[in-house]
């Protein structure tokens, strides 16, 4: 079997590296001609754990290589993934499907034999069949089916996601096309990952649904926190208690800073466009962006009141920048939201994120000031802001945090430390519901 990768993103990339790893021939092509290079040299340009030493593995096993010519794959491939960019349109929220289309426009015409053309990257419903329109239209004789296989990638734990996935759901519209897909996922069906078998419609909607589903159990526990906040109720006694609920589950009730990354802002402003196309009302998603928005907010404010008066005075370190740990992803990172508002109220920036800085530095104001030593980033700042997870931040040397501050004031948005062990030390500490 033989399968071409078409985007060598996020997505792209890492799908690209499991097939290979399934045992079958890939190519991953791109038409950005300078990351194909690198690639050829198994540099990769995300960070992922696993990513590169997998990569590395299956160039050199002879089963992954990549391309800027479409021409050296597309006409021998059984299997054609379309796994380019989505993004958000401006001004309306929907996804932007020009990658997309581009794509069928430029596979179309090198089609040879039977394939089947895949719709990886997350779409509105609709999308696999104005592919396959395309396709017919620009290549009439070609023997092709196309088909909707959403990911459920988590950024940080991708490689695992893919290899032992929950489930593995693709939209067909007949047995010729499903079966050649039921046979490259074969391998995750040993494990016995359920493989779900939909229409073209069904697949598409199951990836939105899905992501605002999660968005809303985010969205959810940080309005709690603000009814924890106001009540002297704990929001992690209230989220243990909720997730020991089978019919509620403990995943997704994490108070913090609101939600970010390449998945849930995007697709949850889509769903709603959706909806708003077909003449429905989605409340429940509007108000779940709404809440998120407002959670940003309310952490600009948790942050100025802890510093207390004259902000344009004052300097605070900020440690985690990425929108979760373990990723460089800084799309839609409540840190972009943050930050420039602070900068704005006149407060100083220092910043630390183990793999995040140099995207930061392309997207955040010119006026942060980054540092590779976690403890270097704190001398001469008022105050501590934790605003992503990373690991090296669980277990920091609070004494040196305290040496290092002007005032011991510790505002923790993602509750890793315990109040009373904090306010031991003899720290000021604010976190998120508690």
């Amino acid at each position: 079997m033989k399968v071409t990768v078409l985007g060598c993103g996020y997505v792209g990339l890492v799908s690209g590296v499991c097939f290979a790893e399934f045992g079958v021939n890939v190519v991953c092509c791109d038409l950005d001609k300078e990351k194909i290079d690198k690639l050829m040299k198994a540099n990769v340009p995300i960070y992922e754990p696993g990513l590169e030493s997998l990569l590395k593995k299956n160039i050199n096993e002879n089963r992954l290589s990549f391309s800027y010519n479409l021409g050296d794959s597309i006409p021998s491939s059984d299997l054609i993934f379309i796994a380019v960019g989505t993004p958000a349109r401006r001004g309306d929220g929907h996804a932007d499907l020009s990658y997309v289309y581009q794509a069928a426009e430029d596979l179309a015409p090198l089609l040879e034999g039977y394939t089947v053309v895949v719709d990886k990257s997350t779409v509105p419903v609709g999308t696999a069949r104005n592919v396959k329109k395309i396709i017919s239209d620009l290549n009439p004789d070609a023997d092709f089916d196309v088909a909707s296989n959403p990911e459920f990638l988590r950024e940080g734990a991708a490689i695992s996601d893919f290899m032992r996935p929950d489930r593995v759901v693709i939209g067909v519209e007949n047995k010729r096309s499903e079966n050649l897909l039921r046979e490259l996922y074969r391998p995750t069906n040993l494990i016995e990952a359920p493989i779900i078998s939909t229409d073209l419609e069904s697949a598409e909607l199951i990836k939105y649904a899905s992501n605002a589903f999660l968005a809303t159990k985010i969205s959810f526990i940080n309005e709690m926190s603000m009814i924890c906040e106001k009540t002297g109720a704990d929001i992690h006694a209230v989220a243990r208690g909720m997730g020991l609920d089978n019919r509620i589950g403990r995943k997704f009730l994490h108070p913090g800073p609101g939600y970010g990354g390449s998945c849930f802002p995007k697709d949850t402003k889509a769903l709603a466009r959706i909806a708003s196309e077909n003449g429905i009302s989605s409340r429940i998603v509007e108000t779940v962006i709404e809440v998120n928005e407002i959670q940003k907010m309310r952490m600009i404010e948790k942050i100025c009141h802890a510093i207390g008066e004259n902000a344009d005075t004052k300097k605070i370190a900020i440690l985690g920048l990425t929108f979760k740990p373990e990723t460089d992803d800084m799309r839609d990172a409540p840190s972009l939201t943050i930050l420039p508002e602070l900068i704005k109220r006149g407060i100083k920036i220092n910043a630390h994120d183990p793999k995040g800085v140099e995207e930061a530095k392309k997207i955040l104001p010119s006026s942060v000031e980054y540092f590779d030593d976690i403890y270097k980033s704190m001398e001469g700042a008022d105050a501590v802001v934790l605003m992503t997870e990373w690991n090296v931040y669980r277990n920091m040397d609070m004494l040196i945090v305290k040496e290092k501050l002007n005032t011991p004031i510790f505002i923790d948005l993602r509750n890793v430390y315990e109040p009373k062990e904090m306010q031991d030390y003899g720290f000021d500490y604010f976190s998120v519901g508690r």
